[in-house]
């Protein structure tokens, strides 16, 4: 007979003993469990007592995480956490240097664990450690010399466990002090050959800038870009990140006319540049996080062109007007001006008038006009006249080459430009947040320091090749502007390394291309529409949606290891949860790193009973997507959330790694509650098994027309001599 399930068979340690094999009884108070351990052992004042596990994370065991106890595990008593808590507060206060380390050593590694950090900061531990690393250090500065490493490793461990106290969000950023934050950023250029405190002390800098308006201006004026360039010239891959993610928080936090500023001192440090030679043309992989900050730096560059995107051009600027002029200049090299004869303002206007006609806008008299919607705005003038400048001989061929055409086939340079812009603006998302999961960062944007420019420049020629291609005229345009920005985005898949390697792609794009792979994903998705096909099709989809149903459920039951998001995303856990292969329960538990595969069951501390969940919720209606943050409420976050609500006020929030896992997890969620799947995933995997399952069973009928209507039902046959009896 199996045991019951509030029991748990443990093993227990005590130093200096043997440990005890005992049964738990999980209903029973842990004070009553600790009690009866210390008796065992003989060991008076039991509530100074506590358990821990003997493996892994060595955190203390409480009546909220009691339920992670597994059948065999290994404790450990100890003391309690207030008490160890209050002897390392007393220790690292120690006069003996060697005795002061261990305590930090000790410090650093207990402090990850939240029971031990709640003790440590209500004994006002923070504010000890932010003094050692104010002032206390200061006295061993002459001991520098002959006890370095000892000194490393001594401030090395108080900031590794200011860290982890600090991560646990029970301090306020709020509360430090000009002094604590000069220091920690004097470091970042003491101790560059000390990777441990640089590595450190980058990390609560960024935490500081994305936690404290406050404090980001405090950091601002003791960190300069300068500064930190160096660090991405080395070869460790973790303190360039960590780097690149102080540069970003500055970014991300700094002032809307601060930004512009702060983006030209980094042109000036050339950041760009180190950043492609030192780290995405490095001989060594990007790693996920690297990947991260690489595609967040993308995005807030490019978020410095929403600015341009979003103003309304002034037909009554002249300075704005001069622009358009220079764009005609430029392209018709106008000969010197009439004289002020009689009636030479008329010829001028006239004369301008054709003149804009030819260059594509679409007010002949007032080509401002067309700037006067936003998006693009005055981004759009700013990329024809970069064109125009950077790219003159190509700007004057399509220019050149439109206007003379006399058969309604010209491609109109204005309209096509600010068009582009606008799609260009869409497809790289500018003026989005970053988001909190994504690293798609694409290396050719790293290649040039105008790289939105040149973008939109091979994407301009594009667009006047695809024109010329499709024998387009004027009643084609949003045709063609749908098949460039196809090109566009099959291009940019492949993540070109470099603007040439993109311009190369495209080459290789052209509109024949495009129709060959439209017609093979037509081919593959086509849909039969007559009658008997749609009768065919309801009568088998139930059997496809119980095939997409079980693939859903076994992909539930594999499990998907999530990633836990909070303000300093590189320090984040994973956790992971699967479904119990008899669709019953949900396990899941925290893990320390990324598994490479599945985790099983029995790893995995937490379950929640499929029987008690009431509802799925996604995007906003999610609880954690309710909670206000810098980070927190993009649009490509709130996709991929989704929370299950359990008894009364229970949750269990996700954040899917992507979109994919997104619609397997709903879909395999809401079937277990017997609700209708309604992804997109499962949409797309429905048309396509349909579709085959359809033509397999119509081979046979290949070259054979099938009717509207079935064939009508012949008269009984006079008699029934044919019939043979074969028994």
């Amino acid at each position: 007979m199996p045991p019951p399930a509030d029991i748990v068979k443990v093993a227990i340690e005590w130093p200096g003993a043997f440990p005890k094999l005992m049964e738990i009884d999980q209903k029973k108070p842990l004070s009553s469990i600790i009690k009866e351990v210390c008796d065992g052992w003989s060991l008076a004042n039991h509530d100074q007592f506590a358990l821990q596990h003997a493996e892994n994370s060595n955190f203390y065991i409480t009546e909220k995480n009691r339920n992670e106890i597994k059948n065999g595990a290994i404790l450990r008593l100890t003391t309690s956490p207030a008490q160890n808590a209050q002897q390392l507060h007393e220790r690292i206060q120690s006069s003996s240097m060697d005795a002061k380390l261990e305590a930090l050593k000790d410090l650093a590694n207990y402090s990850r664990d939240v029971t031990f950090a709640q003790e440590f900061i209500n004994l006002d531990g923070i504010s000890l450690l932010t003094q050692m690393v104010e002032s206390g250090t200061e006295r061993y500065q002459k001991l520098q010399k002959i006890m370095k490493p000892c000194f490393g490793d001594m401030l090395s461990f108080t900031l590794t466990a200011f860290v982890e106290l600090m991560d646990h969000g029970i301090v306020s950023w709020d509360t430090f002090s000009v002094a604590f934050i000069k220091k920690i950023a004097s470091y970042v250029n003491k101790f560059a050959s000390d990777i441990s405190i640089l590595q450190r002390s980058l990390a609560i800098l960024e935490s500081m800038v994305l936690n404290s308006h406050d404090l980001y201006q405090k950091v601002a004026q003791e960190i300069t870009i300068g500064q930190l360039i160096p660090h991405l010239q080395g070869t460790d891959q973790e303190i360039q990140t960590y780097t690149i993610a102080v540069i970003n928080a500055l970014f991300l936090k700094a002032p809307d006319d601060k930004r512009q500023e702060m983006a030209n001192i980094l042109a000036q440090k050339q950041l760009r540049s180190i950043i492609l030679t030192h780290v995405i043309r490095a001989q060594r992989a990007i790693n996920n996080e690297m990947a991260h900050q690489l595609y967040v730096l993308q995005v807030l560059t490019f978020n410095l062109l929403e600015d341009r995107m979003m103003t309304k051009m002034d037909p009554q600027d002249q300075a704005q007007r001069d622009i358009i002029f220079e764009l005609r200049r430029i392209a018709f090299d106008a000969e010197s001006e009439p004289n002020n004869s009689s009636g030479s303002m008329e010829k001028r206007k006239s004369m301008y008038t054709r003149d804009y006609k030819k260059l594509g806008f679409i007010n002949h008299v007032n080509p401002a006009m067309d700037f006067t919607q936003t998006p693009p705005g005055m981004l759009a003038l700013d990329n024809m006249l970069y064109f125009a400048k950077h790219h003159q001989d190509a700007y004057i061929r399509i220019v050149l080459e439109n206007s003379s055409r006399e058969d309604k086939h010209e491609c109109p340079f204005g309209r096509s430009s600010i068009e582009l812009t606008k799609m260009l603006c869409e497809i790289l998302k500018v003026g989005e947040l970053p988001s909190e999961t994504c690293n798609d960062f694409h290396p050719m944007f790293f290649t040039h320091d105008r790289s939105f420019e040149e973008f939109f420049c091979i994407c301009i020629q594009l667009l006047n090749k695809t024109w010329k291609e499709m024998r387009a005229t004027s009643e084609d345009f949003n045709k063609v502007m749908q098949v460039v920005k196809e090109q566009i985005m099959r291009a940019l898949t492949t993540k070109p390394s470099s603007l040439d390697q993109f311009k190369s792609k495209l080459q290789n794009l052209s509109y024949t291309e495009i129709l060959k792979i439209r017609q093979s994903e037509r081919m593959n998705q086509e849909d039969f529409q007559s009658r008997p096909i749609l009768e065919l099709k309801e009568k088998i989809q139930p059997e496809i949606l119980e095939l997409i149903k079980q693939q859903r459920l076994n992909r539930l039951v594999e499990g998907t290891c999530f990633r836990k998001l909070n303000s300093r995303r590189r320090q984040d856990k994973f956790w992971y949860c699967r479904l119990s292969p008899n669709h019953k329960v949900l396990h899941y538990g925290d893990l320390e790193e990324s598994p490479q595969g599945e985790v099983p069951h029995d790893s995995l501390q937490d379950k929640l009973p499929v029987a008690d969940i009431k509802a799925v919720v996604t995007g906003k209606d999610c609880p954690h997507m309710k909670e206000k943050g810098a980070l927190k409420q993009n649009k490509e976050v709130l996709e991929l959330a989704f929370s299950i609500l359990y008894d009364s006020s229970g949750q269990l929030n996700f954040i899917a790694p992507d979109k994919h896992e997104y619609c397997v997890w709903t879909d395999g969620l809401n079937a277990l509650l017997g609700k209708d799947m309604l992804s997109d995933l499962t949409r797309n995997d429905l048309d396509t098994l349909l579709s085959m399952e359809i033509k397999l069973r119509l081979l046979d009928l290949e070259n054979i027309q099938i009717p509207d209507a079935p064939p009508p039902i012949p008269k009984e046959p006079s008699n029934y001599n044919f019939v043979y009896d074969c028994n």
